[in-house]
């Protein structure tokens, strides 16, 4: 289906009352091994079986949760690689037809799944758990490969078995976070924190898990803490009100996307109370979070791309084909609101730089520069 009649489909789903839409089921997609059986065949001058020419473009499917700095740069990074790679192997990658924005609504991300099984892509990336639970259910007796990115929990969001051998048609990289490390962050800064609030959508089975943690983390401490949610931005924002009419000392919210789409609207309130806010990404403190705390987003980009590349072309099984974890120790500093927080930026630097492996500093911004 030409991409025209894919953004139309969209437009006419946002502005009505999201009628369904039928769906064609894809043909078996071609395996990673079929591919690479395929190439040599190509090489001596022949045709395949079914008497065509061997495939040399392959349909990458990204299916993007919604905009988010961290999201975005692996999506932009994943496009990169996969130009790149399409250079190296000598096929080509095609994600710019079938590249989409599910904009957080579990909706869109059903006819997104929908279409890009019409369009009997070879592939679909979803980048975010939200949309790696949507498009797995979509297309799991389809044939078609999932290759996830940013699924901090991918066991307990019941999309793998394990994260050594996935044991179905998907696998990808996760950006587990580790609580504690960033707890004890919190109290480098600041040893003297006694209350700390837990700001987190109850929506996003990501934030679960690390919710869990943190407030194991603060029960062995002794230190109290008071839970907020929100599923919207409003009610996101009047969480963070009642957060600063609490007096909390800190704030902590784990790699919520959710959250992470509101924080534009909520540092200022927790700036002018004095309040640090503590998150599982970096992208919370370029949007005005004190600090943001995990995986290298640009890089977690290029190794989806990577390992989609592995299974199209060279035949890996995706089924074993094992979650990629990577070094979560990125600590980055937002210096425009440690300044505003009264906080000196070289001391707080000494302070968690035995608990980091890299520290970095922003400003406050809306998106990474390219």
């Amino acid at each position: 289906m030409k991409k025209q009649l894919i953004a139309a489909s969209m437009a006419v789903l946002m502005a009505a009352s999201l009628m369904g839409c039928s769906s064609n089921s894809a043909p078996e997609a071609t395996t990673g091994t079929q591919a690479s059986e395929a190439a040599s065949t190509e090489a001596s001058g022949e045709k395949t079986d079914a008497g065509s020419e061997d495939k040399k473009e392959y349909k990458v499917g990204i299916v993007l949760f919604m905009d988010h700095p961290s999201l975005n740069q692996i999506k932009d990074n994943v496009g990169t690689e996969l130009d790149k790679l399409s250079g190296d192997m000598g096929v080509t990658f095609n994600y710019a037809d079938y590249t989409f924005n599910g904009q957080g609504d579990a909706t869109v991300l059903n006819q997104i799944a929908s279409e890009l099984i019409s369009d009997e892509v070879d592939v679909i990336i979803p980048i975010a758990t939200p949309a790696a639970q949507v498009v797995q259910a979509a297309v799991e007796d389809k044939g078609i490969p999932v290759v996830f990115s940013a699924v901090s929990d991918p066991v307990t969001a019941n999309l793998v078995s394990s994260m050594e051998a996935p044991g179905a048609n998907i696998t990808g990289t996760s950006d587990a976070l580790n609580t504690n490390a960033i707890m004890d962050l919190m109290f480098a800064v600041n040893p003297e924190t006694d209350y700390v609030g837990l700001l987190y959508s109850n929506s996003e089975d990501a934030s679960k898990q690390p919710i869990e943690d943190a407030k194991k983390y603060l029960d062995e401490k002794g230190v109290k803490y008071i839970e907020k949610t929100g599923t919207k931005t409003d009610e996101v924002q009047a969480a963070a009100d009642a957060l600063v009419a609490e007096g909390v000392d800190a704030v902590f919210t784990p790699t919520d996307n959710t959250i992470q789409q509101a924080e534009l609207g909520i540092y200022e309130k927790f700036q002018d109370a004095k309040i640090a806010h503590y998150a599982g990404a970096d992208s919370f403190a370029l949007n005005g979070a004190f600090m943001g705390y995990g995986v290298d987003y640009s890089y977690l980009g290029v190794a989806t791309a990577d390992m989609v590349a592995d299974i199209l072309v060279n035949g890996s099984d995706v089924a074993t084909t094992s979650v990629q974890t990577f070094d979560n120790g990125i600590a980055t500093i937002n210096t425009d609101t440690c300044e505003v927080l009264g906080l000196n930026l070289d001391d707080v630097k000494k302070a968690i730089e035995p608990l980091c492996t890299q520290i970095v500093e922003t400003k406050t911004e809306k998106e990474f520069s390219k």
